[in-house]
């Protein structure tokens, strides 16, 4: 198998843009009606994710390593999508017959024995990581909806009982999927594990969003809704030791970092805590009374409210990161970002240009809210969580 001949072919096929998951769909839908019913009805966001997926792996090929430990988690995630063994060979046969197309004259054997090669090596392992994930959790977990508090117009905050206990770490994001959609999206829990194993989780509606619109407003008591297994580990306290810690958080995106605040206080570690917590205008601060009580239960944590856009102040729109930079050095300090894109995205800019050092800059990818079946997905080596105002679908 030729890596380099493999990441050329890509990018000549890749050139085509919209047309290549346009082809890959049709040929495979046509060839194996069996595989659409694993694919939401409307189709319209699915034009970059097969390109982004391959994109991905055809990336990573020559760094076996990185790229089996992603397709594990892939492999063990498909099973909630009801992705059997035999579907396999049917996305092969299509990804072939796509790329086949594209070529052309370029097209030859020798690229047609790389490609079935390096896609037998991806199926096989997520087929066995599907496998030995059989023997730990189910595909999914059912989950009944105990409360539902609708907080502005687009966000409500949900508290799920699972059937059975669903073991997760404050800042790793949960599959969540309405019955009667056929889509996923992942929320990070607002909690640290309970003891009745119950999760708290913060949705922000968005336009044309089938899952986030459902939860919010099509939702209520008693509902069942499917959650899968927790990934994800950027977010997570773990790299951050015992160091004291800055947490931003922007919108929805207070959701994880509450989490991790209350992992904090269960840790009994007394480390120092500062939260700057951001929103447009005041009205937006759903969760405050929540925030008020944390700060007022642990001296170790000093809570601040940032309004981006606040008309008695001067000089314009102010960000979370920035007004956290004029507070203070924080640079002795591990820092979690969580928000919109735009929020993150800036957050990184400005701490890094402030002498902040990626090694303590945590953070989700930002650009992608999508985490399922690969050839179906714009996939991140992390999953980006639906609480943001940017993110929820």
């Amino acid at each position: 198998m030729d890596a380099a001949r493999l990441k050329q072919s890509w990018s000549l096929v890749a050139a085509h843009g919209d047309q290549v998951p346009l082809y890959f769909y049709s040929t495979l839908f046509l060839t194996h009606p069996e595989t659409r019913q694993m694919f939401p009805t409307n189709m319209a966001g699915q034009r970059d994710r097969l390109v982004t997926a391959l994109a991905h792996i055809v990336t990573n090929v020559d760094q076996v390593d990185r790229l089996v430990g992603f397709l594990r988690d892939l492999g063990a995630d498909h099973r909630k999508f009801a992705v059997r063994p035999e579907h396999y060979p049917a996305v092969g046969e299509a990804l072939l017959a796509t790329l086949a197309h594209f070529l052309g004259d370029q097209w030859s054997e020798e690229l047609a024995q790389d490609w079935a090669a390096a896609y037998g090596l991806v199926s096989q392992v997520m087929i066995e990581a599907a496998q030995a994930a059989e023997a730990v959790n189910p595909p999914w977990w059912v989950a009944e909806i105990v409360a539902h508090e609708r907080r502005t117009f687009d966000v409500a905050v949900l508290t799920l009982r699972p059937q059975y206990l669903l073991p997760f770490t404050p800042g790793q994001s949960i599959g969540v999927s309405h019955p009667t959609v056929r889509s996923w999206r992942y929320y990070s829990p607002a909690n640290a594990p309970r003891a009745d194993g119950t999760l708290e989780l913060h949705v922000r509606a968005a336009p044309g969003g089938a899952v986030s619109s459902r939860l919010v407003y099509g939702s209520a008591v008693g509902d069942q809704l499917h959650l899968a297994a927790p990934v994800g580990d950027r977010l997570t306290l773990w790299s951050a030791g015992s160091s004291d810690l800055l947490l931003l958080a922007g919108g929805t995106g207070w959701a994880p970092v509450k989490a991790l605040v209350e992992q904090v206080a269960a840790e009994g570690s007394q480390r120092r805590v500062d939260l700057y917590v951001g929103a447009r205008s005041r009205s937006e601060f759903y969760d405050s009374d929540a925030i008020d009580k944390l700060a007022a239960s642990f001296p170790w944590l000093t809570v601040t409210y940032v309004v981006s856009m606040d008309p008695l102040r001067p000089g314009g729109f102010q960000h979370v990161a920035d007004r956290a930079l004029a507070d203070g050095d924080w640079r002795s300090r591990h820092v979690f970002v969580c928000g919109s894109d735009e929020m993150v995205a800036h957050s990184v800019q400005a701490l890094t240009q402030a002498g902040y050092h990626a090694g303590q800059l945590h953070h989700e990818g930002f650009g992608q809210h999508w985490y399922g079946p690969a050839w179906r997905t714009a996939v991140d080596e992390a999953v980006v969580p639906d609480n943001s105002p940017g993110g929820a679908r």
